[in-house]
């Protein structure tokens, strides 16, 4: 039983406003696919690529709005409106305004629901919503959901009226960290005062809005875990509805969008089933092969619910490098990891981007440059961009938003919870981010803290992302506050380079370095830059930013640095040390050189020097 599935966007209708009434507010630069975004249905893709069923609807565009004190109750009149899903801090959302702690932001629009029948369900899912979100549909309170990152989806069935007209309202609340929440690098001041390494918050509805109808019993979620020793991938289905007498079965596909199987398996729900993937090619940087995926929820031989995804066959693991150091392995071999710092914002959208080309344009540059490496820096991106990593081959270190659960330890003593509240909320959403992105190749490293930013309990939340997904290596802190715990000693160093000593049990990167500031007339936020090393002129920066990479690789060789991330692919804000300007219109260093550097070790020579250095970037080791 092959399913090969195509994606069917039910028609859109009810609630939508003429593209007259949206324009993006002018004042500082965008980017150039800001004029390619559609009113009427931005970020039109699926948002949820390792999980595709055949029907749903696109709920993002114009929608009713209205910001009013917190005390006060719903609105009697929603007297603005807002482009669904850019914050409303943006220029994209049509408002770029602040929301102050002590207001709530109100949206609502109508939609048309489709037809429920043989018993479907219709589910609405929310990418993410910064802060705490509570809905209503049609009146009724359904649901508070409270973390800016992480997706969450409703049963509306009951409170839905199908094939007919049915209104939703979401009510917004986000004090931007000042109770301790995950926030990441969201400052509230930087709007009047943009500067320093904080940038402008995001708050609201930030990632896609969707329909869904499903069967009642269907299939909740998948973890897709490959053992390439063994040569298999591990699939294990949930199920959300009356399981009894229901069976999954799992077939492996050649390529994402394939139709021919090369393995097929089944199982019961919930339980892990083993499809044996014929001489499987390995998922790498140099070689980012996808496979595709259809997993069906049968009953007596007949599919009650079927979903599309993919899969890619890698391992990530420490292992040993002829001089026995300690080193991070893909697939049983050495390979060293350069990448940027990925701050994730953008100069029209804030946290999302104006267009899915324009996060598929950031990591196509990141590969143009050289790098294997992204550190995703204290932000969650939507899926796609995750999709695209996948796709073009770019390894991604995955941080976990900071906030402040924890209170910073001194003298080498370990943080504590500042409250049991706080540390609640923080690791629910550190669980969740691990566990709805466990499935993407390209992820090989969780990083729990950054910079001993309310850091606290080290051991403990290493060990329970290590447990949540044993299939990764585990970055306790990067920068910092070492507690001598995880798969990693992380330095940070400006402009650097430095290396740590591996340890048996560690590999030695560096977390952070460089920041050298170039900053572009006509490109900038604010007159007012800053980077942690000026340069004058392009030319300059290209040399030290080579003069910066030609010592990792020294480090790397001589003293076992495995990886570095160079501070940082755009700049953002006030911030001018990026490698792009914040806009994305100018690359200031030469692309080229860059790409000779980081992957083939070519380096311009300097005075008296001629000779081309190898790079052992891809040395085999033993299989850890």
């Amino acid at each position: 039983m092959r399913t090969v599935l195509t994606i069917t966007m039910l028609a859109a209708s009810g609630g939508w406003t003429a593209a007259a009434e949206w324009q993006p507010v002018p004042g500082n630069p965008m980017t150039r696919w800001a004029a390619k975004v559609d009113p009427q249905c931005p970020l039109p893709e699926y948002p949820r690529p390792q999980m595709v069923r055949t029907e749903w609807q696109n709920l993002n565009g114009l929608w009713d709005c209205a910001v009013a004190p917190r005390e006060a109750p719903q609105p009697a009149r929603f007297d603005k409106k807002i482009l669904v899903p850019f914050p409303i801090e943006s220029a994209l959302s049509g408002l770029k305004q602040p929301l102050e702690p002590n207001q709530h932001l109100w949206y609502r629009r109508s939609f048309t629901a489709p037809p429920l029948e043989g018993g479907r369900r219709l589910l609405l899912h929310f990418g993410a919503v910064d802060w705490e979100a509570v809905v209503w549909l049609n009146g009724k309170e359904l649901n508070t959901h409270r973390g800016g990152y992480d997706a969450f989806t409703l049963d509306i069935t009951d409170a839905v009226k199908p094939g007919a007209e049915n209104t939703l309202v979401v009510r917004v609340w986000d004090a931007t960290g000042a109770n301790g929440e995950a926030h990441g690098k969201q400052n509230l001041g930087a709007i009047k005062k943009p500067g320093g390494i904080m940038y402008t918050p995001c708050s609201g509805i930030w990632q896609t809005v969707w329909l869904e109808p499903v069967p009642a019993a269907r299939i909740a979620g998948l973890t897709l875990v490959p053992d390439v020793d063994a040569g298999v991938l591990r699939v294990t289905a949930t199920v959300c509805g009356a399981a009894e007498g229901l069976r999954v079965l799992a077939q492996a596909l050649a390529g994402p969008g394939g139709d021919r199987q090369l393995a097929s398996a089944e199982g019961k729900p919930g339980e892990p089933i083993t499809l044996a993937i014929p001489q499987p090619q390995l998922w790498s940087p140099e070689n980012p092969h996808l496979y595709g995926l259809s997993v069906c929820l049968t009953r007596d031989g007949r599919a009650m619910d079927c979903v599309g995804s993919y899969f890619g066959m890698r391992k990530i693991a420490l292992g040993k490098d002829e001089k026995g150091r300690t080193r991070l392995a893909l697939n049983g071999r050495c390979i060293f990891q350069a990448g940027p710092l990925d701050q994730g914002f953008w100069p029209d959208g804030i946290y999302t981007a104006p267009t899915d080309e324009a996060l598929r344009y950031d990591i196509e540059v990141m590969r143009k440059l050289g790098f294997n490496m992204a550190r995703k820096h204290v932000k969650i991106e939507p899926d796609r961009w995750y999709y695209w990593c996948d796709r073009l081959g770019l390894l991604v270190w995955q941080d976990m938003p900071s906030g402040s659960a924890g209170k910073q330890g001194q003298q080498g003593q370990d943080g504590v919870p500042h409250s049991a509240e706080r540390a609640g909320q923080f690791e629910a959403e550190l669980r969740a981010m691990v566990e709805s992105h466990v499935n993407h190749p390209a992820i090989v490293l969780w990083i729990v803290f950054n910079e001993g930013w309310g850091q606290y309990d080290t051991a403990r939340l290493t060990e329970m992302v290590r447990k949540l997904d044993p299939s990764r290596l585990v970055n306790s802190a990067s920068g910092w506050a070492d507690r001598k715990t995880g798969d990693v000693l992380d330095v940070h160093s400006y402009p650097g380079p430095a290396c740590p000593a591996p340890e048996p049990l560690r590999a030695a990167v560096l977390g952070e370095f460089g920041g050298l500031g170039l900053a572009v007339p006509g490109h900038q936020w604010v007159p007012e830059n800053w980077g942690y090393r000026k340069m004058p002129d392009a030319e300059v920066l290209t040399a030290k930013y080579l003069d910066l990479w030609r010592e990792v690789e020294r480090l790397r060789d001589q003293q076992g640095l495995s990886a570095a991330v160079y501070t940082q692919i755009t700049d953002c804000e006030t911030e001018c040390n990026g490698l792009l300007t914040y806009d994305r219109q100018v690359i200031k260093v030469d692309a080229a050189k860059s790409h000779a550097a980081i992957v083939d070790g070519r380096f311009p020579p300097r005075a008296g020097e001629d000779k081309r250095r190898a790079s052992p970037s891809a040395k085999p080791i033993p299989n850890p």
